[in-house]
């Protein structure tokens, strides 16, 4: 696959998954007093934009974006009811969610470093924007631990 579009598949699964786990979330915990939501909620737009983004030029290559599979999802929602049920407080939900982020944030890391003499430059400009944003999230999300 090429470079580039390997770059916007990535961004894009990762960008689509977490705006659906953090939906999940914010749904599982709406009834629930946690000051962490504030954070989700602009966290979920910034998935979006960047979800947006990456299909818009993933389609003017001609690929067709895939969602993620039902089984990917499934998990998320297990892992979701299994943690929240175990503690839904904002130190626990922040952690479940740097843990995810991070996992992201070497995978992207690893390709930008790998690409970056040959990537576009507007691609690689977009998965350096998603690295940051994704570290960024990291550190406010220590907040509430």
């Amino acid at each position: 696959m090429d470079e580039n579009l390997e770059l916007l598949t990535h961004i894009y699964e990762t960008a689509e998954m977490g705006s659906y786990t953090i939906t999940t979330l914010i749904n599982k915990i709406k009834s629930k007093e946690n000051k962490i939501k504030f954070v989700l909620e602009k966290e979920i737009k910034e998935y979006e934009k960047y979800l947006k983004v990456a299909e818009k030029l993933l389609v003017k290559n001609n690929v067709t974006p895939k969602k993620s599979s039902f089984m990917a999802k499934m998990g998320s929602n297990i892992g979701i009811m299994k943690e929240t049920m175990m503690d839904n407080s904002d130190a626990a939900l922040a952690q479940m969610l740097i843990e995810g982020i991070t996992m992201g944030v070497t995978v992207i890391g690893a390709k930008v470093s790998s690409y970056k003499k040959i990537a576009d430059r507007k691609v690689l400009k977009l998965a350096n924007d998603f690295l940051t944003f994704q570290e960024d999230e990291i550190e406010r999300l220590k907040a509430f631990i």
